[in-house]
């Protein structure tokens, strides 16, 4: 089981924020918990495209201290899609790739014969 910060950078307000996900909300909830991320600020699956927490810069380089693994936001949204699809976050190294794959293969077949 791991957490993952990702590279966002968005404003909102005076703050820069990016995404805190992990392979299940247990240890998701833990990590913001440690790192003083309040639960009110969880964004569930039924409000979002996947379990995760818009986090302060400040809190990242907390995850990150205590543990978070540092990812591109590339990376979360092929992840988080590849969680929709097949109820997992899977590795960041190959996300990109298997979303390219998932996407390739859509396409083929759609295509008519």
């Amino acid at each position: 089981m791991t957490v993952y910060v990702d590279d966002m950078r968005a404003q909102y307000g005076r703050m820069v924020m990016c995404h805190m996900l992990a392979d299940t909300d247990a240890e998701l909830h833990a990590m913001a918990s440690r790192i003083g991320v309040a639960m009110r600020w969880w964004q569930s699956p039924a409000k979002t495209s996947g379990s995760h927490y818009d986090i302060a810069l400040s809190k990242r380089a907390l995850a990150v201290a205590v543990g978070a693994i540092e990812i591109t936001w590339r990376q979360a949204g092929a992840m988080s899609h590849r969680r929709r699809v097949t109820s997992e976050l899977g590795s960041p190294d190959d996300a990109e790739q298997w979303l390219k794959d998932l996407m390739a293969a859509r396409r083929t077949a759609k295509e008519p014969s």
